[in-house]
């Protein structure tokens, strides 16, 4: 199978590099805006991709919305499979993509969008075939989840730790993605949608992020034997999905206490085999790129898309429903309050208008 490559960063790099490995598979030409001296063609058209009979498959890794966008569509329409590990881009058009697989018979595949080199949107396939997905949860962010544990580890303060993870390459020049837990809302709505058969929007679900985490936070779980961790969550109720994304409290002896650096760790749930967990590294060239991998080698084997041979229906987000017990940080002092997240989100805001430094948490184990 020949592969229009779009993109030589650093997932692209690795994945080129692991291609080479694989009989299989070969990258003809690659969309590039400088030589690269790679070996195979290389070309500033993406003209002379999509317009190329002899190329199978199309592989997306240069990020953003757009062009990507205008890029894969092209290619499902000329009948290219296409990979991806763009998430943004798969929140963003969804539906659209998903269409346009199935009008021309293509796969679409985006095993690498949520998890990085854990197979955790495979195995939500997977599972979704032969069980019926009750809720999916997890760490899905490794900036964040390095921010918290070096916070909980070295006592340090956020933007320290932020500046530190920018240096090592954790976190972005402009890190509000990541801290506001907008990637993690992302990576959410992709795992829901292939859990449920649903056709989510990403800003239906209430979002908390890390930004307002201070020392004293810190201090306020240890004394009481927890960590913080941002978990995003989706439950399927009905007709209708609870989700959100927040900051969350675990007892430390838990997995995912245990989680630390830039490691992910989720877990789906279903009727009949219960909780199934996956961990492992959230992000980096190797781990995502061996995922693009894993994706072209199930469309080299034949195997079906998970993507694009599946129903979806909209589901709306309603977060009205169970009770939940809730942890409300403002001007210093902490209450535990037990009640819907819809109301404790709608509390949340209506706190952060008098003090901006406000925080809400979720705590799953129940009341202090």
């Amino acid at each position: 199978m020949q592969i229009g490559l779009l993109g030589y960063g650093t997932v692209g790099k690795a994945f080129h590099a692991l291609s080479k490995e694989q009989p299989a598979l070969t990258v003809k030409t690659l969309l590039t805006r400088r030589p690269r001296g790679t070996g195979c063609r290389e070309t500033d058209s993406f003209a002379d991709i999509v317009n190329d009979p002899n190329i199978d498959l199309v592989v997306e890794l240069i990020g953003g919305i757009h062009p990507a966008y205008e890029y894969i569509s092209a290619a499902l329409r000329a009948k290219k499979h296409v990979v991806t590990a763009n998430k943004a881009l798969i929140c963003a058009y969804y539906p659209e993509l998903v269409q346009l697989a199935q009008e021309n018979g293509v796969c679409l595949r985006c095993t690498a969008a949520a998890g990085g080199g854990i197979p955790w949107l495979s195995s939500l396939s997977r599972v979704a075939r032969m069980d019926r997905i009750t809720a999916v949860e997890g760490i899905l962010n490794g900036t964040t989840n390095y921010i918290l544990s070096e916070m909980t580890a070295r006592n340090a303060a956020y933007g320290e730790l932020l500046a530190e993870a920018q240096k090592l390459g954790y976190a972005e020049a402009d890190p509000t993605d990541d801290v506001e837990g907008y990637d993690a809302r992302r990576k959410l709505v992709l795992s829901a949608n292939l859990a449920f058969s649903a056709l989510l929007r990403e800003q239906d679900i209430p979002c908390i992020g890390i930004s307002r985490m201070t020392v004293a936070d810190i201090a306020w779980a240890r004394e009481r034997g927890l960590v913080w961790k941002l978990i995003a969550r989706a439950e399927r109720r009905g007709d209708a999905v609870s989700a959100f994304v927040c900051p969350t409290l675990f007892p430390a002896s838990t997995p995912e206490s245990q989680t630390n650096g830039s490691a992910n760790l989720v877990s789906l749930y279903a009727e009949r085999i219960g909780k199934q967990s996956f961990s492992g590294a959230g992000a980096g060239g190797w781990p995502t790129a061996s995922n693009v991998l894993a994706d072209c080698l199930e469309i080299a084997d034949s195997s079906r898309s998970f993507y694009s041979d599946r129903p979806a229906a909209p589901l709306p987000i309603d977060n009205h429903g169970e009770v939940k017990t809730w942890l409300f940080r403002s001007y210093g002092r902490y209450a535990v309050r037990q009640e819907t997240a819809a109301d404790a989100f709608e509390a949340y805001a209506a706190v952060s208008e008098i003090d901006s430094g406000a925080l809400l948490a979720h705590l799953p184990w129940g009341m202090l």
